[in-house]
């Protein structure tokens, strides 16, 4: 099967790829196996030097980088070049953390001294999606690698320059051959290396349907998985918010990336006293936004990464205007070469239309109205998803006292959201389950394992009896 790599600004062919076949997985495999072996045997502060080469290689080479994810995937290059550097932060902070992290616990046990360690896995299976086409697997990597773990990386398909290229970075930083393999392998071929004894776990980032499929085959083989999967998240704007400021942190949430985030702001859930000066503050942000060539660093927004993707939002948007939404801007594709669709908002949704209902995957907003605090916490937990949430208002203690009854694995008050290697991330209900980055993310692949320690055996053996209930 040939896999091509497409430059959605201009709809040409980059470049084009033999997938591996049978044979090449099995060597891969193979090969993961064997470094699955000698890699935990590597010092740790050979790791955390290698990642630190890592981190310097990045930053070094961030326009090279940001060019590359451009050409593929459509990233303007001034977020690309962001997104290689946030690369480096987390390699950084696990070669500087992961030590510690890792560190045996000791338990107060009697007779003898007991401790938890934390041994890896062995080789982990990582699906990783077009969106970051970077941070994705770096962020699950850097803590992996560390822990000393091994991975076999099967990116999305329409980025597979990029894959390689993560791929030759970790050789050039001195890791070991193996210790990190990129697999050029249709989705197709996915569950049977997952099935693979050779393979201990999963992770996945990417959509609901694809998180389902590998935690059904995992979940078959008992095999531990991580799914950071959709979002729909809320951006409530509470009536004593700052109107001017807070639209345009509405226009950058929801269109970083051109809009293509699972943790981007959807449902701008809006109090009614408040809501037509917001709607027209969010508009003239919205058409404020520069939408270009993502070579070009004035470029705010590039294009959709596939066609098919800029047809399913249009798709999302006609539906949402049919059911009685009020379309304020954009709505359409901008006639140019290109998969690019102009920053769109929507007026006037509410539950049970596309743009509610659904995971917009552009640079869509929906303005949902509400009368209060309560029925805003309402409208945000009535979706499916349950990724990541913010608050804005002049109040901070006020957006602060809504955080606990918001379904999602984050809530942020008076910013946006985003994941950070210091704070546990990851999601609720269909938004997936597991934790990346933070001492939580690197204890996802290990084995939490007890080992207790006796001088001598005590005298005799006890008889038999039930335990104490």
């Amino acid at each position: 099967m040939r896999i091509e790599s497409i430059n959605p600004a201009t709809e040409e062919v980059v470049d084009t790829f033999e997938s591996l076949d049978e044979r090449g997985i099995a060597a891969a495999l193979a090969c993961a196996e064997s470094a699955g072996r000698r890699w935990p045997s590597v010092p740790m502060r050979d790791r955390r030097m290698m990642l630190e080469r890592v981190a310097l290689l990045l930053r070094g080479r961030k326009d090279r980088y940001a060019a590359l994810m451009a050409e593929e995937m459509g990233k303007p290059v001034r977020e690309g070049e962001a997104e290689a550097e946030k690369c480096a932060w987390v390699c950084d902070y696990y070669a500087q953390h992961a030590e510690r992290l890792l560190a045996p616990e000791p338990a107060d046990v009697s007779p003898g001294r007991a401790y938890v360690r934390f041994d890896p896995l062995g080789p982990v299976l990582a699906v990783m999606p077009w969106n970051f086409p970077f941070w994705q697997v770096f962020r699950f990597a850097a803590p992996a690698l560390m822990a000393g773990n091994v991975v076999l990386l099967k990116h999305a398909s329409n980025v597979p320059r990029c894959s390689l290229a993560i791929d030759a970075l970790f050789l050039e930083a001195g890791l070991p051959d193996s210790v990190f393999q990129s697999l050029l392998i249709p989705s197709s071929a996915v569950a049977k290396v997952l099935e693979n004894s050779v393979v201990r776990a999963a992770t996945l980032t990417g959509s609901e349907a694809a998180g389902a499929e590998i935690a059904s085959t995992a979940g078959r083989a008992l095999k531990k998985t991580v799914l950071e999967l959709g979002g729909s998240d809320p951006f409530i704007v509470l009536d004593d918010a700052d109107i001017a400021k807070t639209a345009a942190w509405a226009a950058r949430a929801r269109c970083i990336n051109s809009g293509q985030s699972c943790i981007a702001a959807k449902r701008f859930i809006v109090l009614e006293a408040i809501a037509d000066r917001f709607v027209d503050a969010f508009r003239a942000e919205m058409d404020a936004l520069v939408v270009g060539d993502p070579m070009d660093r004035a470029t705010q927004v590039g294009p959709l990464a596939r066609l098919d993707l800029l047809e399913s939002v249009h798709a999302q948007v006609e539906a949402t205007v049919a059911a009685g939404a009020r379309l304020v801007t954009g709505g359409r594709r901008v006639p140019r070469r290109g998969y690019f669709y102009a920053p769109t908002l929507l007026d006037a949704v509410t539950t049970g239309m596309a743009a509610a209902d659904e995971e917009v995957f552009g640079p869509v907003a929906a303005v949902i109205r509400v009368r209060n605090d309560e029925e805003a916490v309402v409208l945000a937990n009535a979706s499916r998803y349950g990724l990541g949430a913010s608050v804005w208002s002049r109040d901070p203690q006020r957006a602060e006292r809504l955080a606990p009854a918001i379904e999602s694995g984050c809530v942020f008050v008076n910013d946006m959201v985003k994941s950070d290697p210091r704070l546990p991330f990851g999601g609720v209900k269909l938004s997936g389950y597991g934790r990346e980055l933070s001492s939580y993310g690197i204890k996802e692949f290990v084995n939490v394992k007890t080992v207790w320690v006796r001088d001598e055996p005590p005298d005799a053996a006890p008889r038999a009896q039930s335990p104490p209930e």
